[in-house]
């Protein structure tokens, strides 16, 4: 058995080998790539994304699989070895039903629509990736079709983002989630608006990269095993637990764009550098789902870093930075701005309380799109409706509106974007218990100092990577099954102190 299993260790690390190449050529096309090299980056990904597919539907590792269950039944659910068995297995059973034609296909079809959002958007261009779309939304449905008996045509898809979820269940909880967001959303915004004006003045670029990572350094992302880039849309890329990358944009007059998309990102980065280095190059070497990522990057970015708390400590360092723009603004006016709540058009720049209805408005979309009760050239006026109905806003152009999002057009369609909202509610969850094992964490962040609860979370949920799905997760960590409970009850007792509700 002990044979058995270093050679699939063995073969499990050449497929990581080839998926972290495709994941360079990825980062390479998203941040210094000549647009020229575009046609050949789509060529190369799918060469590397068949190869890497190919390897891993081997046979071999089937019987390998099958050789070493019984060793994997003798063993504790949780033990290092038995999780490896269990996670490989339901990938390989994933991976065997989708063939490696349609993986190749799709690779370089994901490469050259990426390559023409970039130039669609800000041309505001939607017919340039209309057929484009079409075409993603037909190779979505093929991936799903590998998966027959869903009760939903998106169920696999959101199942490959989210192990456990299908459409049925997210529609759930979203429908609680709506029914005590529109409310509190409504109360908001019936009053005068805050004053978000100081944070929308010039600010020297490279200052503001500066502070970012200032802060990320302090938070605990390890620049030994990470750097930080520029791209069109902000992301975090891994190509090892020791190369865990982050990338940013900055608007000279917006200071939270830059701050908060590095914060977000760092969250991402720091969960993928807190799993056990024992995992390198295997299946448990990454985060378990979108929700559970989503959660770490929400955490750091909203429930630390649009804190009171944390802004009592970083303001005056701010103000520092930017002495001619902030010198004159008070706190209470700064941490008004940055929690400003407004019915708003881009979804990354939305406040905390209004961000789910754009996560609402995505999901209910693209499952409308893979049903095909929605056409894609009807996309852009069912956009606007939506964000009229449910905003009571609408956007000028495309560019603001089915353009903004990168997903639609680097990746397939369904299973994107539920894991944002998940996130948000597991951020409060994970968060809540941290704090109940370590109740100084509210007054270290005051002090500027996360060790505590960076541990905490590297110990409870860092550490473990992919070897439990997101509900065992969550069981483990809670007690109990996912609740939306502490969510609302933080976004309901800070912005009602803001808002005086």
């Amino acid at each position: 058995m002990e044979n058995k299993l270093q050679e699939l260790k063995i073969r499990l690390q050449e497929v990581n080998d080839l998926n972290m190449v495709g994941a360079l050529l990825g980062w390479d096309q998203s941040t210094y790539m000549p647009p020229g090299g575009a046609p050949a980056r789509g060529r190369q990904a799918a060469t590397i994304g068949r190869l890497a597919h190919e390897k891993f539907t081997d046979p071999a590792i089937g019987k390998l699989l099958d050789a070493l269950r019984p060793y994997q039944d003798s063993l504790p659910f949780d033990n290092d070895d038995a999780s490896l068995i269990r996670v490989t297995q339901r990938n390989y059973d994933r991976a065997t039903k989708v063939p490696a034609d349609l993986i190749a296909e799709l690779s370089a079809h994901q490469a050259a629509a990426y390559q023409a959002w970039t130039q669609a958007r800000p041309n505001n261009d939607f017919a340039a990736v209309q057929p484009i779309l079409e075409k993603t939304i037909e190779y979505s449905r093929q991936v799903a079709n590998c998966f027959p008996g869903y009760d939903h045509i998106a169920d696999p898809l959101i199942n490959f983002a989210d192990e456990g979820m299908k459409a049925k269940s997210i529609r759930a909880v979203f429908a609680d989630l709506r029914q005590e967001l529109v409310p509190l959303v409504q109360a908001i915004t019936s009053q005068e608006l805050a004053d978000d004006s100081c944070v929308h003045q010039t600010f020297d670029s490279d200052a503001q990269l500066a502070f970012g990572k200032t802060i990320i350094g302090h938070y605990g992302y390890d620049f030994e095993r990470g750097r930080q880039d520029m791209t069109h849309h902000p992301f975090m890329t891994k190509f090892s637990l020791g190369d865990v990358r982050i990338t940013t944009r900055v608007k000279e007059d917006d200071l939270t764009e830059a701050l908060f998309s590095t914060l977000h990102e760092a969250g991402h980065a720091m969960y993928e550098q807190g799993i056990n280095m024992a995992y390198e190059g295997s299946p448990l070497a990454g985060g378990t789902s979108s929700g559970v990522h989503e959660s770490q990057s929400r955490l750091w970015e909203n429930l630390v870093g649009r804190s009171r708390g944390f802004w009592t400590h970083y303001y005056p360092q701010l103000q520092a930075a930017f002495p001619q723009q902030l010198g004159d603004v008070s706190l209470d006016t700064f941490y008004r701005a940055i929690n400003k709540v407004s019915r708003s058009l881009i979804r990354t720049d939305a406040d905390e309380v209004t961000y789910n209805l754009h996560v609402m408005i995505r999901f209910d979309l693209e499952l409308q799109l893979l049903e095909g009760t929605l056409a894609v050239k009807d996309l852009p006026e069912a956009w606007h409706g939506r964000y009229q109905s449910d905003l009571s806003i609408q956007a000028p152009d495309n560019k603001d509106g089915v353009l903004q999002d990168v997903h639609w057009f680097a990746g397939i369609v369904g299973g994107a974007f539920q894991g944002y909202t998940l996130g948000n509610i597991m951020s409060s969850l994970f968060f809540d218990q941290a704090v109940q094992a370590h109740p100084s964490i509210p007054t270290d962040i005051e002090k500027g100092e996360f060790g505590v609860l960076h541990g905490w979370l590297k110990e409870n949920v860092y550490q473990h990577g992919s070897k439990f799905t997101a509900n065992e997760l969550i069981e483990r960590v809670t007690g109990g099954p996912l609740t939306i409970e502490p969510y609302i009850r933080y976004l309901r007792t800070k912005f009602g102190a803001l808002y005086k509700l």
